[in-house]
């Protein structure tokens, strides 16, 4: 038998381990009282997570660490949610966590519903003192994080419907201890320029620490005292925020937001190709209408005939009839040039651009799969040599192997365990490591 397939190097043995416990706890909510708390000058944080009878090393490291709401302390009771992993160097079972807030009902929710119940008492979420949305909005200002996923899609699905729309994005963070701040002094510069129509708030779900500062009591006054209509989409459609309570209409995602603020390009062109077809149809009746009383107008000339006068007003009947089929005609041109840059404008918004670009993102993806791929198979094959070395180790075969046999009876099958299973004259059969022995039983010593 070869060994070396057999032995494992420290390191590859805690690889094992490692994917073992993060396959069976992928993710896992522990309630714990917090013990051995240190936080050096990395900014990750240390500790334990124990209750009377057990403990478990843990670790909240620092991307994390910087929203918490509260300041760990020993012998506090929390809610930490994370992953149980293995640390290779040390061969260290521990738990890293994503989340951790004071057990119980928390701080975060108390403090949501003691604000939301004051300043539903004020007023300041009443339905009379909404204001409504513009019908058609020309300016549009965006208040979210540059690089989130809210804002991709809200851009996305207003150069879908209506590209025409001028939109800034006034860029913020959108969590963090001074996001809040943050997103109300935008939000009263925006309101103060007079220049929009609308003020958008939005950014993507999480949890309730994540969307905190949309929270804020200062935030919530600014929104209500705003003359210009504000929009709030934060989170998923099952996420509430004291924003958008406060706001003038609150959508359930980003996209739907978008939606709701911009009609749709195609309705609109129909509407334009029905408008230009009405007013070439009036100005074709004016125009004729026009002709008309200038005919009527020669004809009682004609009726007084002065020559003089007839010469005259013919003149000018010419020449108001050339002016008015110049002003139809330079109107005409005007809207026909406006049709055909909307229709530029249109084209260059066609999806087909979009799904060029998905492409080549996809293209670029394709090495990264393929990689993964493969330490996902280096770490299959581990973990199934070591199911195989497991398996064997318990094999009855292996001990045939050594020399010995197994017995069983002919009649029924049974293990022979001791002589009592037998008496003489008894049929068995004698596995060994090549074969099968048929025996009789002679005689059996006990």
């Amino acid at each position: 038998m070869d060994r070396s397939a057999q032995i494992l190097t420290p390191s590859q043995l805690n690889i094992l381990a490692r994917d073992l416990l993060e396959g069976a706890f992928p993710s896992v909510w522990v309630e714990a009282e917090l013990g051995s708390v240190t936080r050096p000058a990395s900014g990750h944080m240390y500790f334990t997570l124990k209750d009377a009878r057990a403990q478990i090393r843990a670790a909240l490291f620092k991307p994390k660490s910087q929203w918490l709401k509260f300041v760990p302390r020993e012998g506090m009771r929390v809610l930490a949610r994370g992953r149980l992993t293995l640390y290779e160097a040390r061969g260290e079972y521990q738990m890293v966590l994503d989340h951790m807030e004071e057990a119980g009902e928390g701080a975060l929710r108390r403090a949501y519903e003691q604000l939301k119940a004051r300043l539903d008492a004020e007023g300041l979420f009443a339905p009379e003192r909404k204001r409504a949305l513009p019908a058609h909005v020309r300016r549009l200002a965006v208040i979210t994080s540059p690089t989130g996923a809210a804002v991709r899609d809200v851009l996305s699905v207003l150069e879908r419907r209506f590209p025409l729309l001028e939109v800034d994005l006034l860029p913020s963070l959108v969590q963090g201890d001074s996001a809040a701040a943050q997103i109300t002094a935008l939000l009263r510069s925006a309101d103060a320029s007079g220049r929009y129509d609308v003020i958008l708030l939005t950014r993507g779900g999480g949890s309730m620490e994540d969307l905190w500062a949309f929270n804020d009591e200062q935030l919530a006054r600014a929104i209500a005292a705003s003359t210009t209509p504000v929009v709030s989409a934060v989170g998923h459609e099952t996420d509430f925020s004291l924003a958008d309570f406060a706001a003038d209409l609150r959508a359930p995602t980003p996209s739907v937001a978008a939606e709701l603020l911009v009609p749709d390009q195609r309705d609109l062109q129909l509407r334009l190709r029905r408008q230009a077809a009405r007013l070439v149809q009036l100005q074709r009746h004016g125009l004729g209408q026009a002709m008309q009383r200038a005919d009527r107008a020669l004809l009682r000339l004609n009726a007084q005939s002065p020559q003089n006068r007839l010469q005259l007003l013919q003149r000018r009947q010419q020449d108001l009839a050339r002016r008015l089929a110049g002003i139809w005609q330079q109107q005409h041109e005007r809207r026909l040039a406006r049709l055909r840059h909307a229709a530029v404008v249109l084209r260059n918004g066609h999806p087909q651009r979009q799904l060029d670009a998905l492409g080549q993102r996809l293209q670029r993806a394709l090495p990264r799969v393929e990689a993964a791929m493969a330490r996902q198979l280096q770490r299959d094959t581990l973990r199934l040599r070591a199911l195989a070395r497991s398996m064997e180790a318990v094999s009855p075969l292996a001990t045939v192997a050594r020399g010995y046999a197994i017995l069983t009876r002919e009649d029924d099958g049974r293990l022979v365990r001791s002589p009592l299973d037998v008496a003489p004259g008894d049929a068995l059969k004698a596995r060994v490591q090549d074969g099968v022995i048929d025996v009789v039983v002679a005689d059996r010593d006990m």
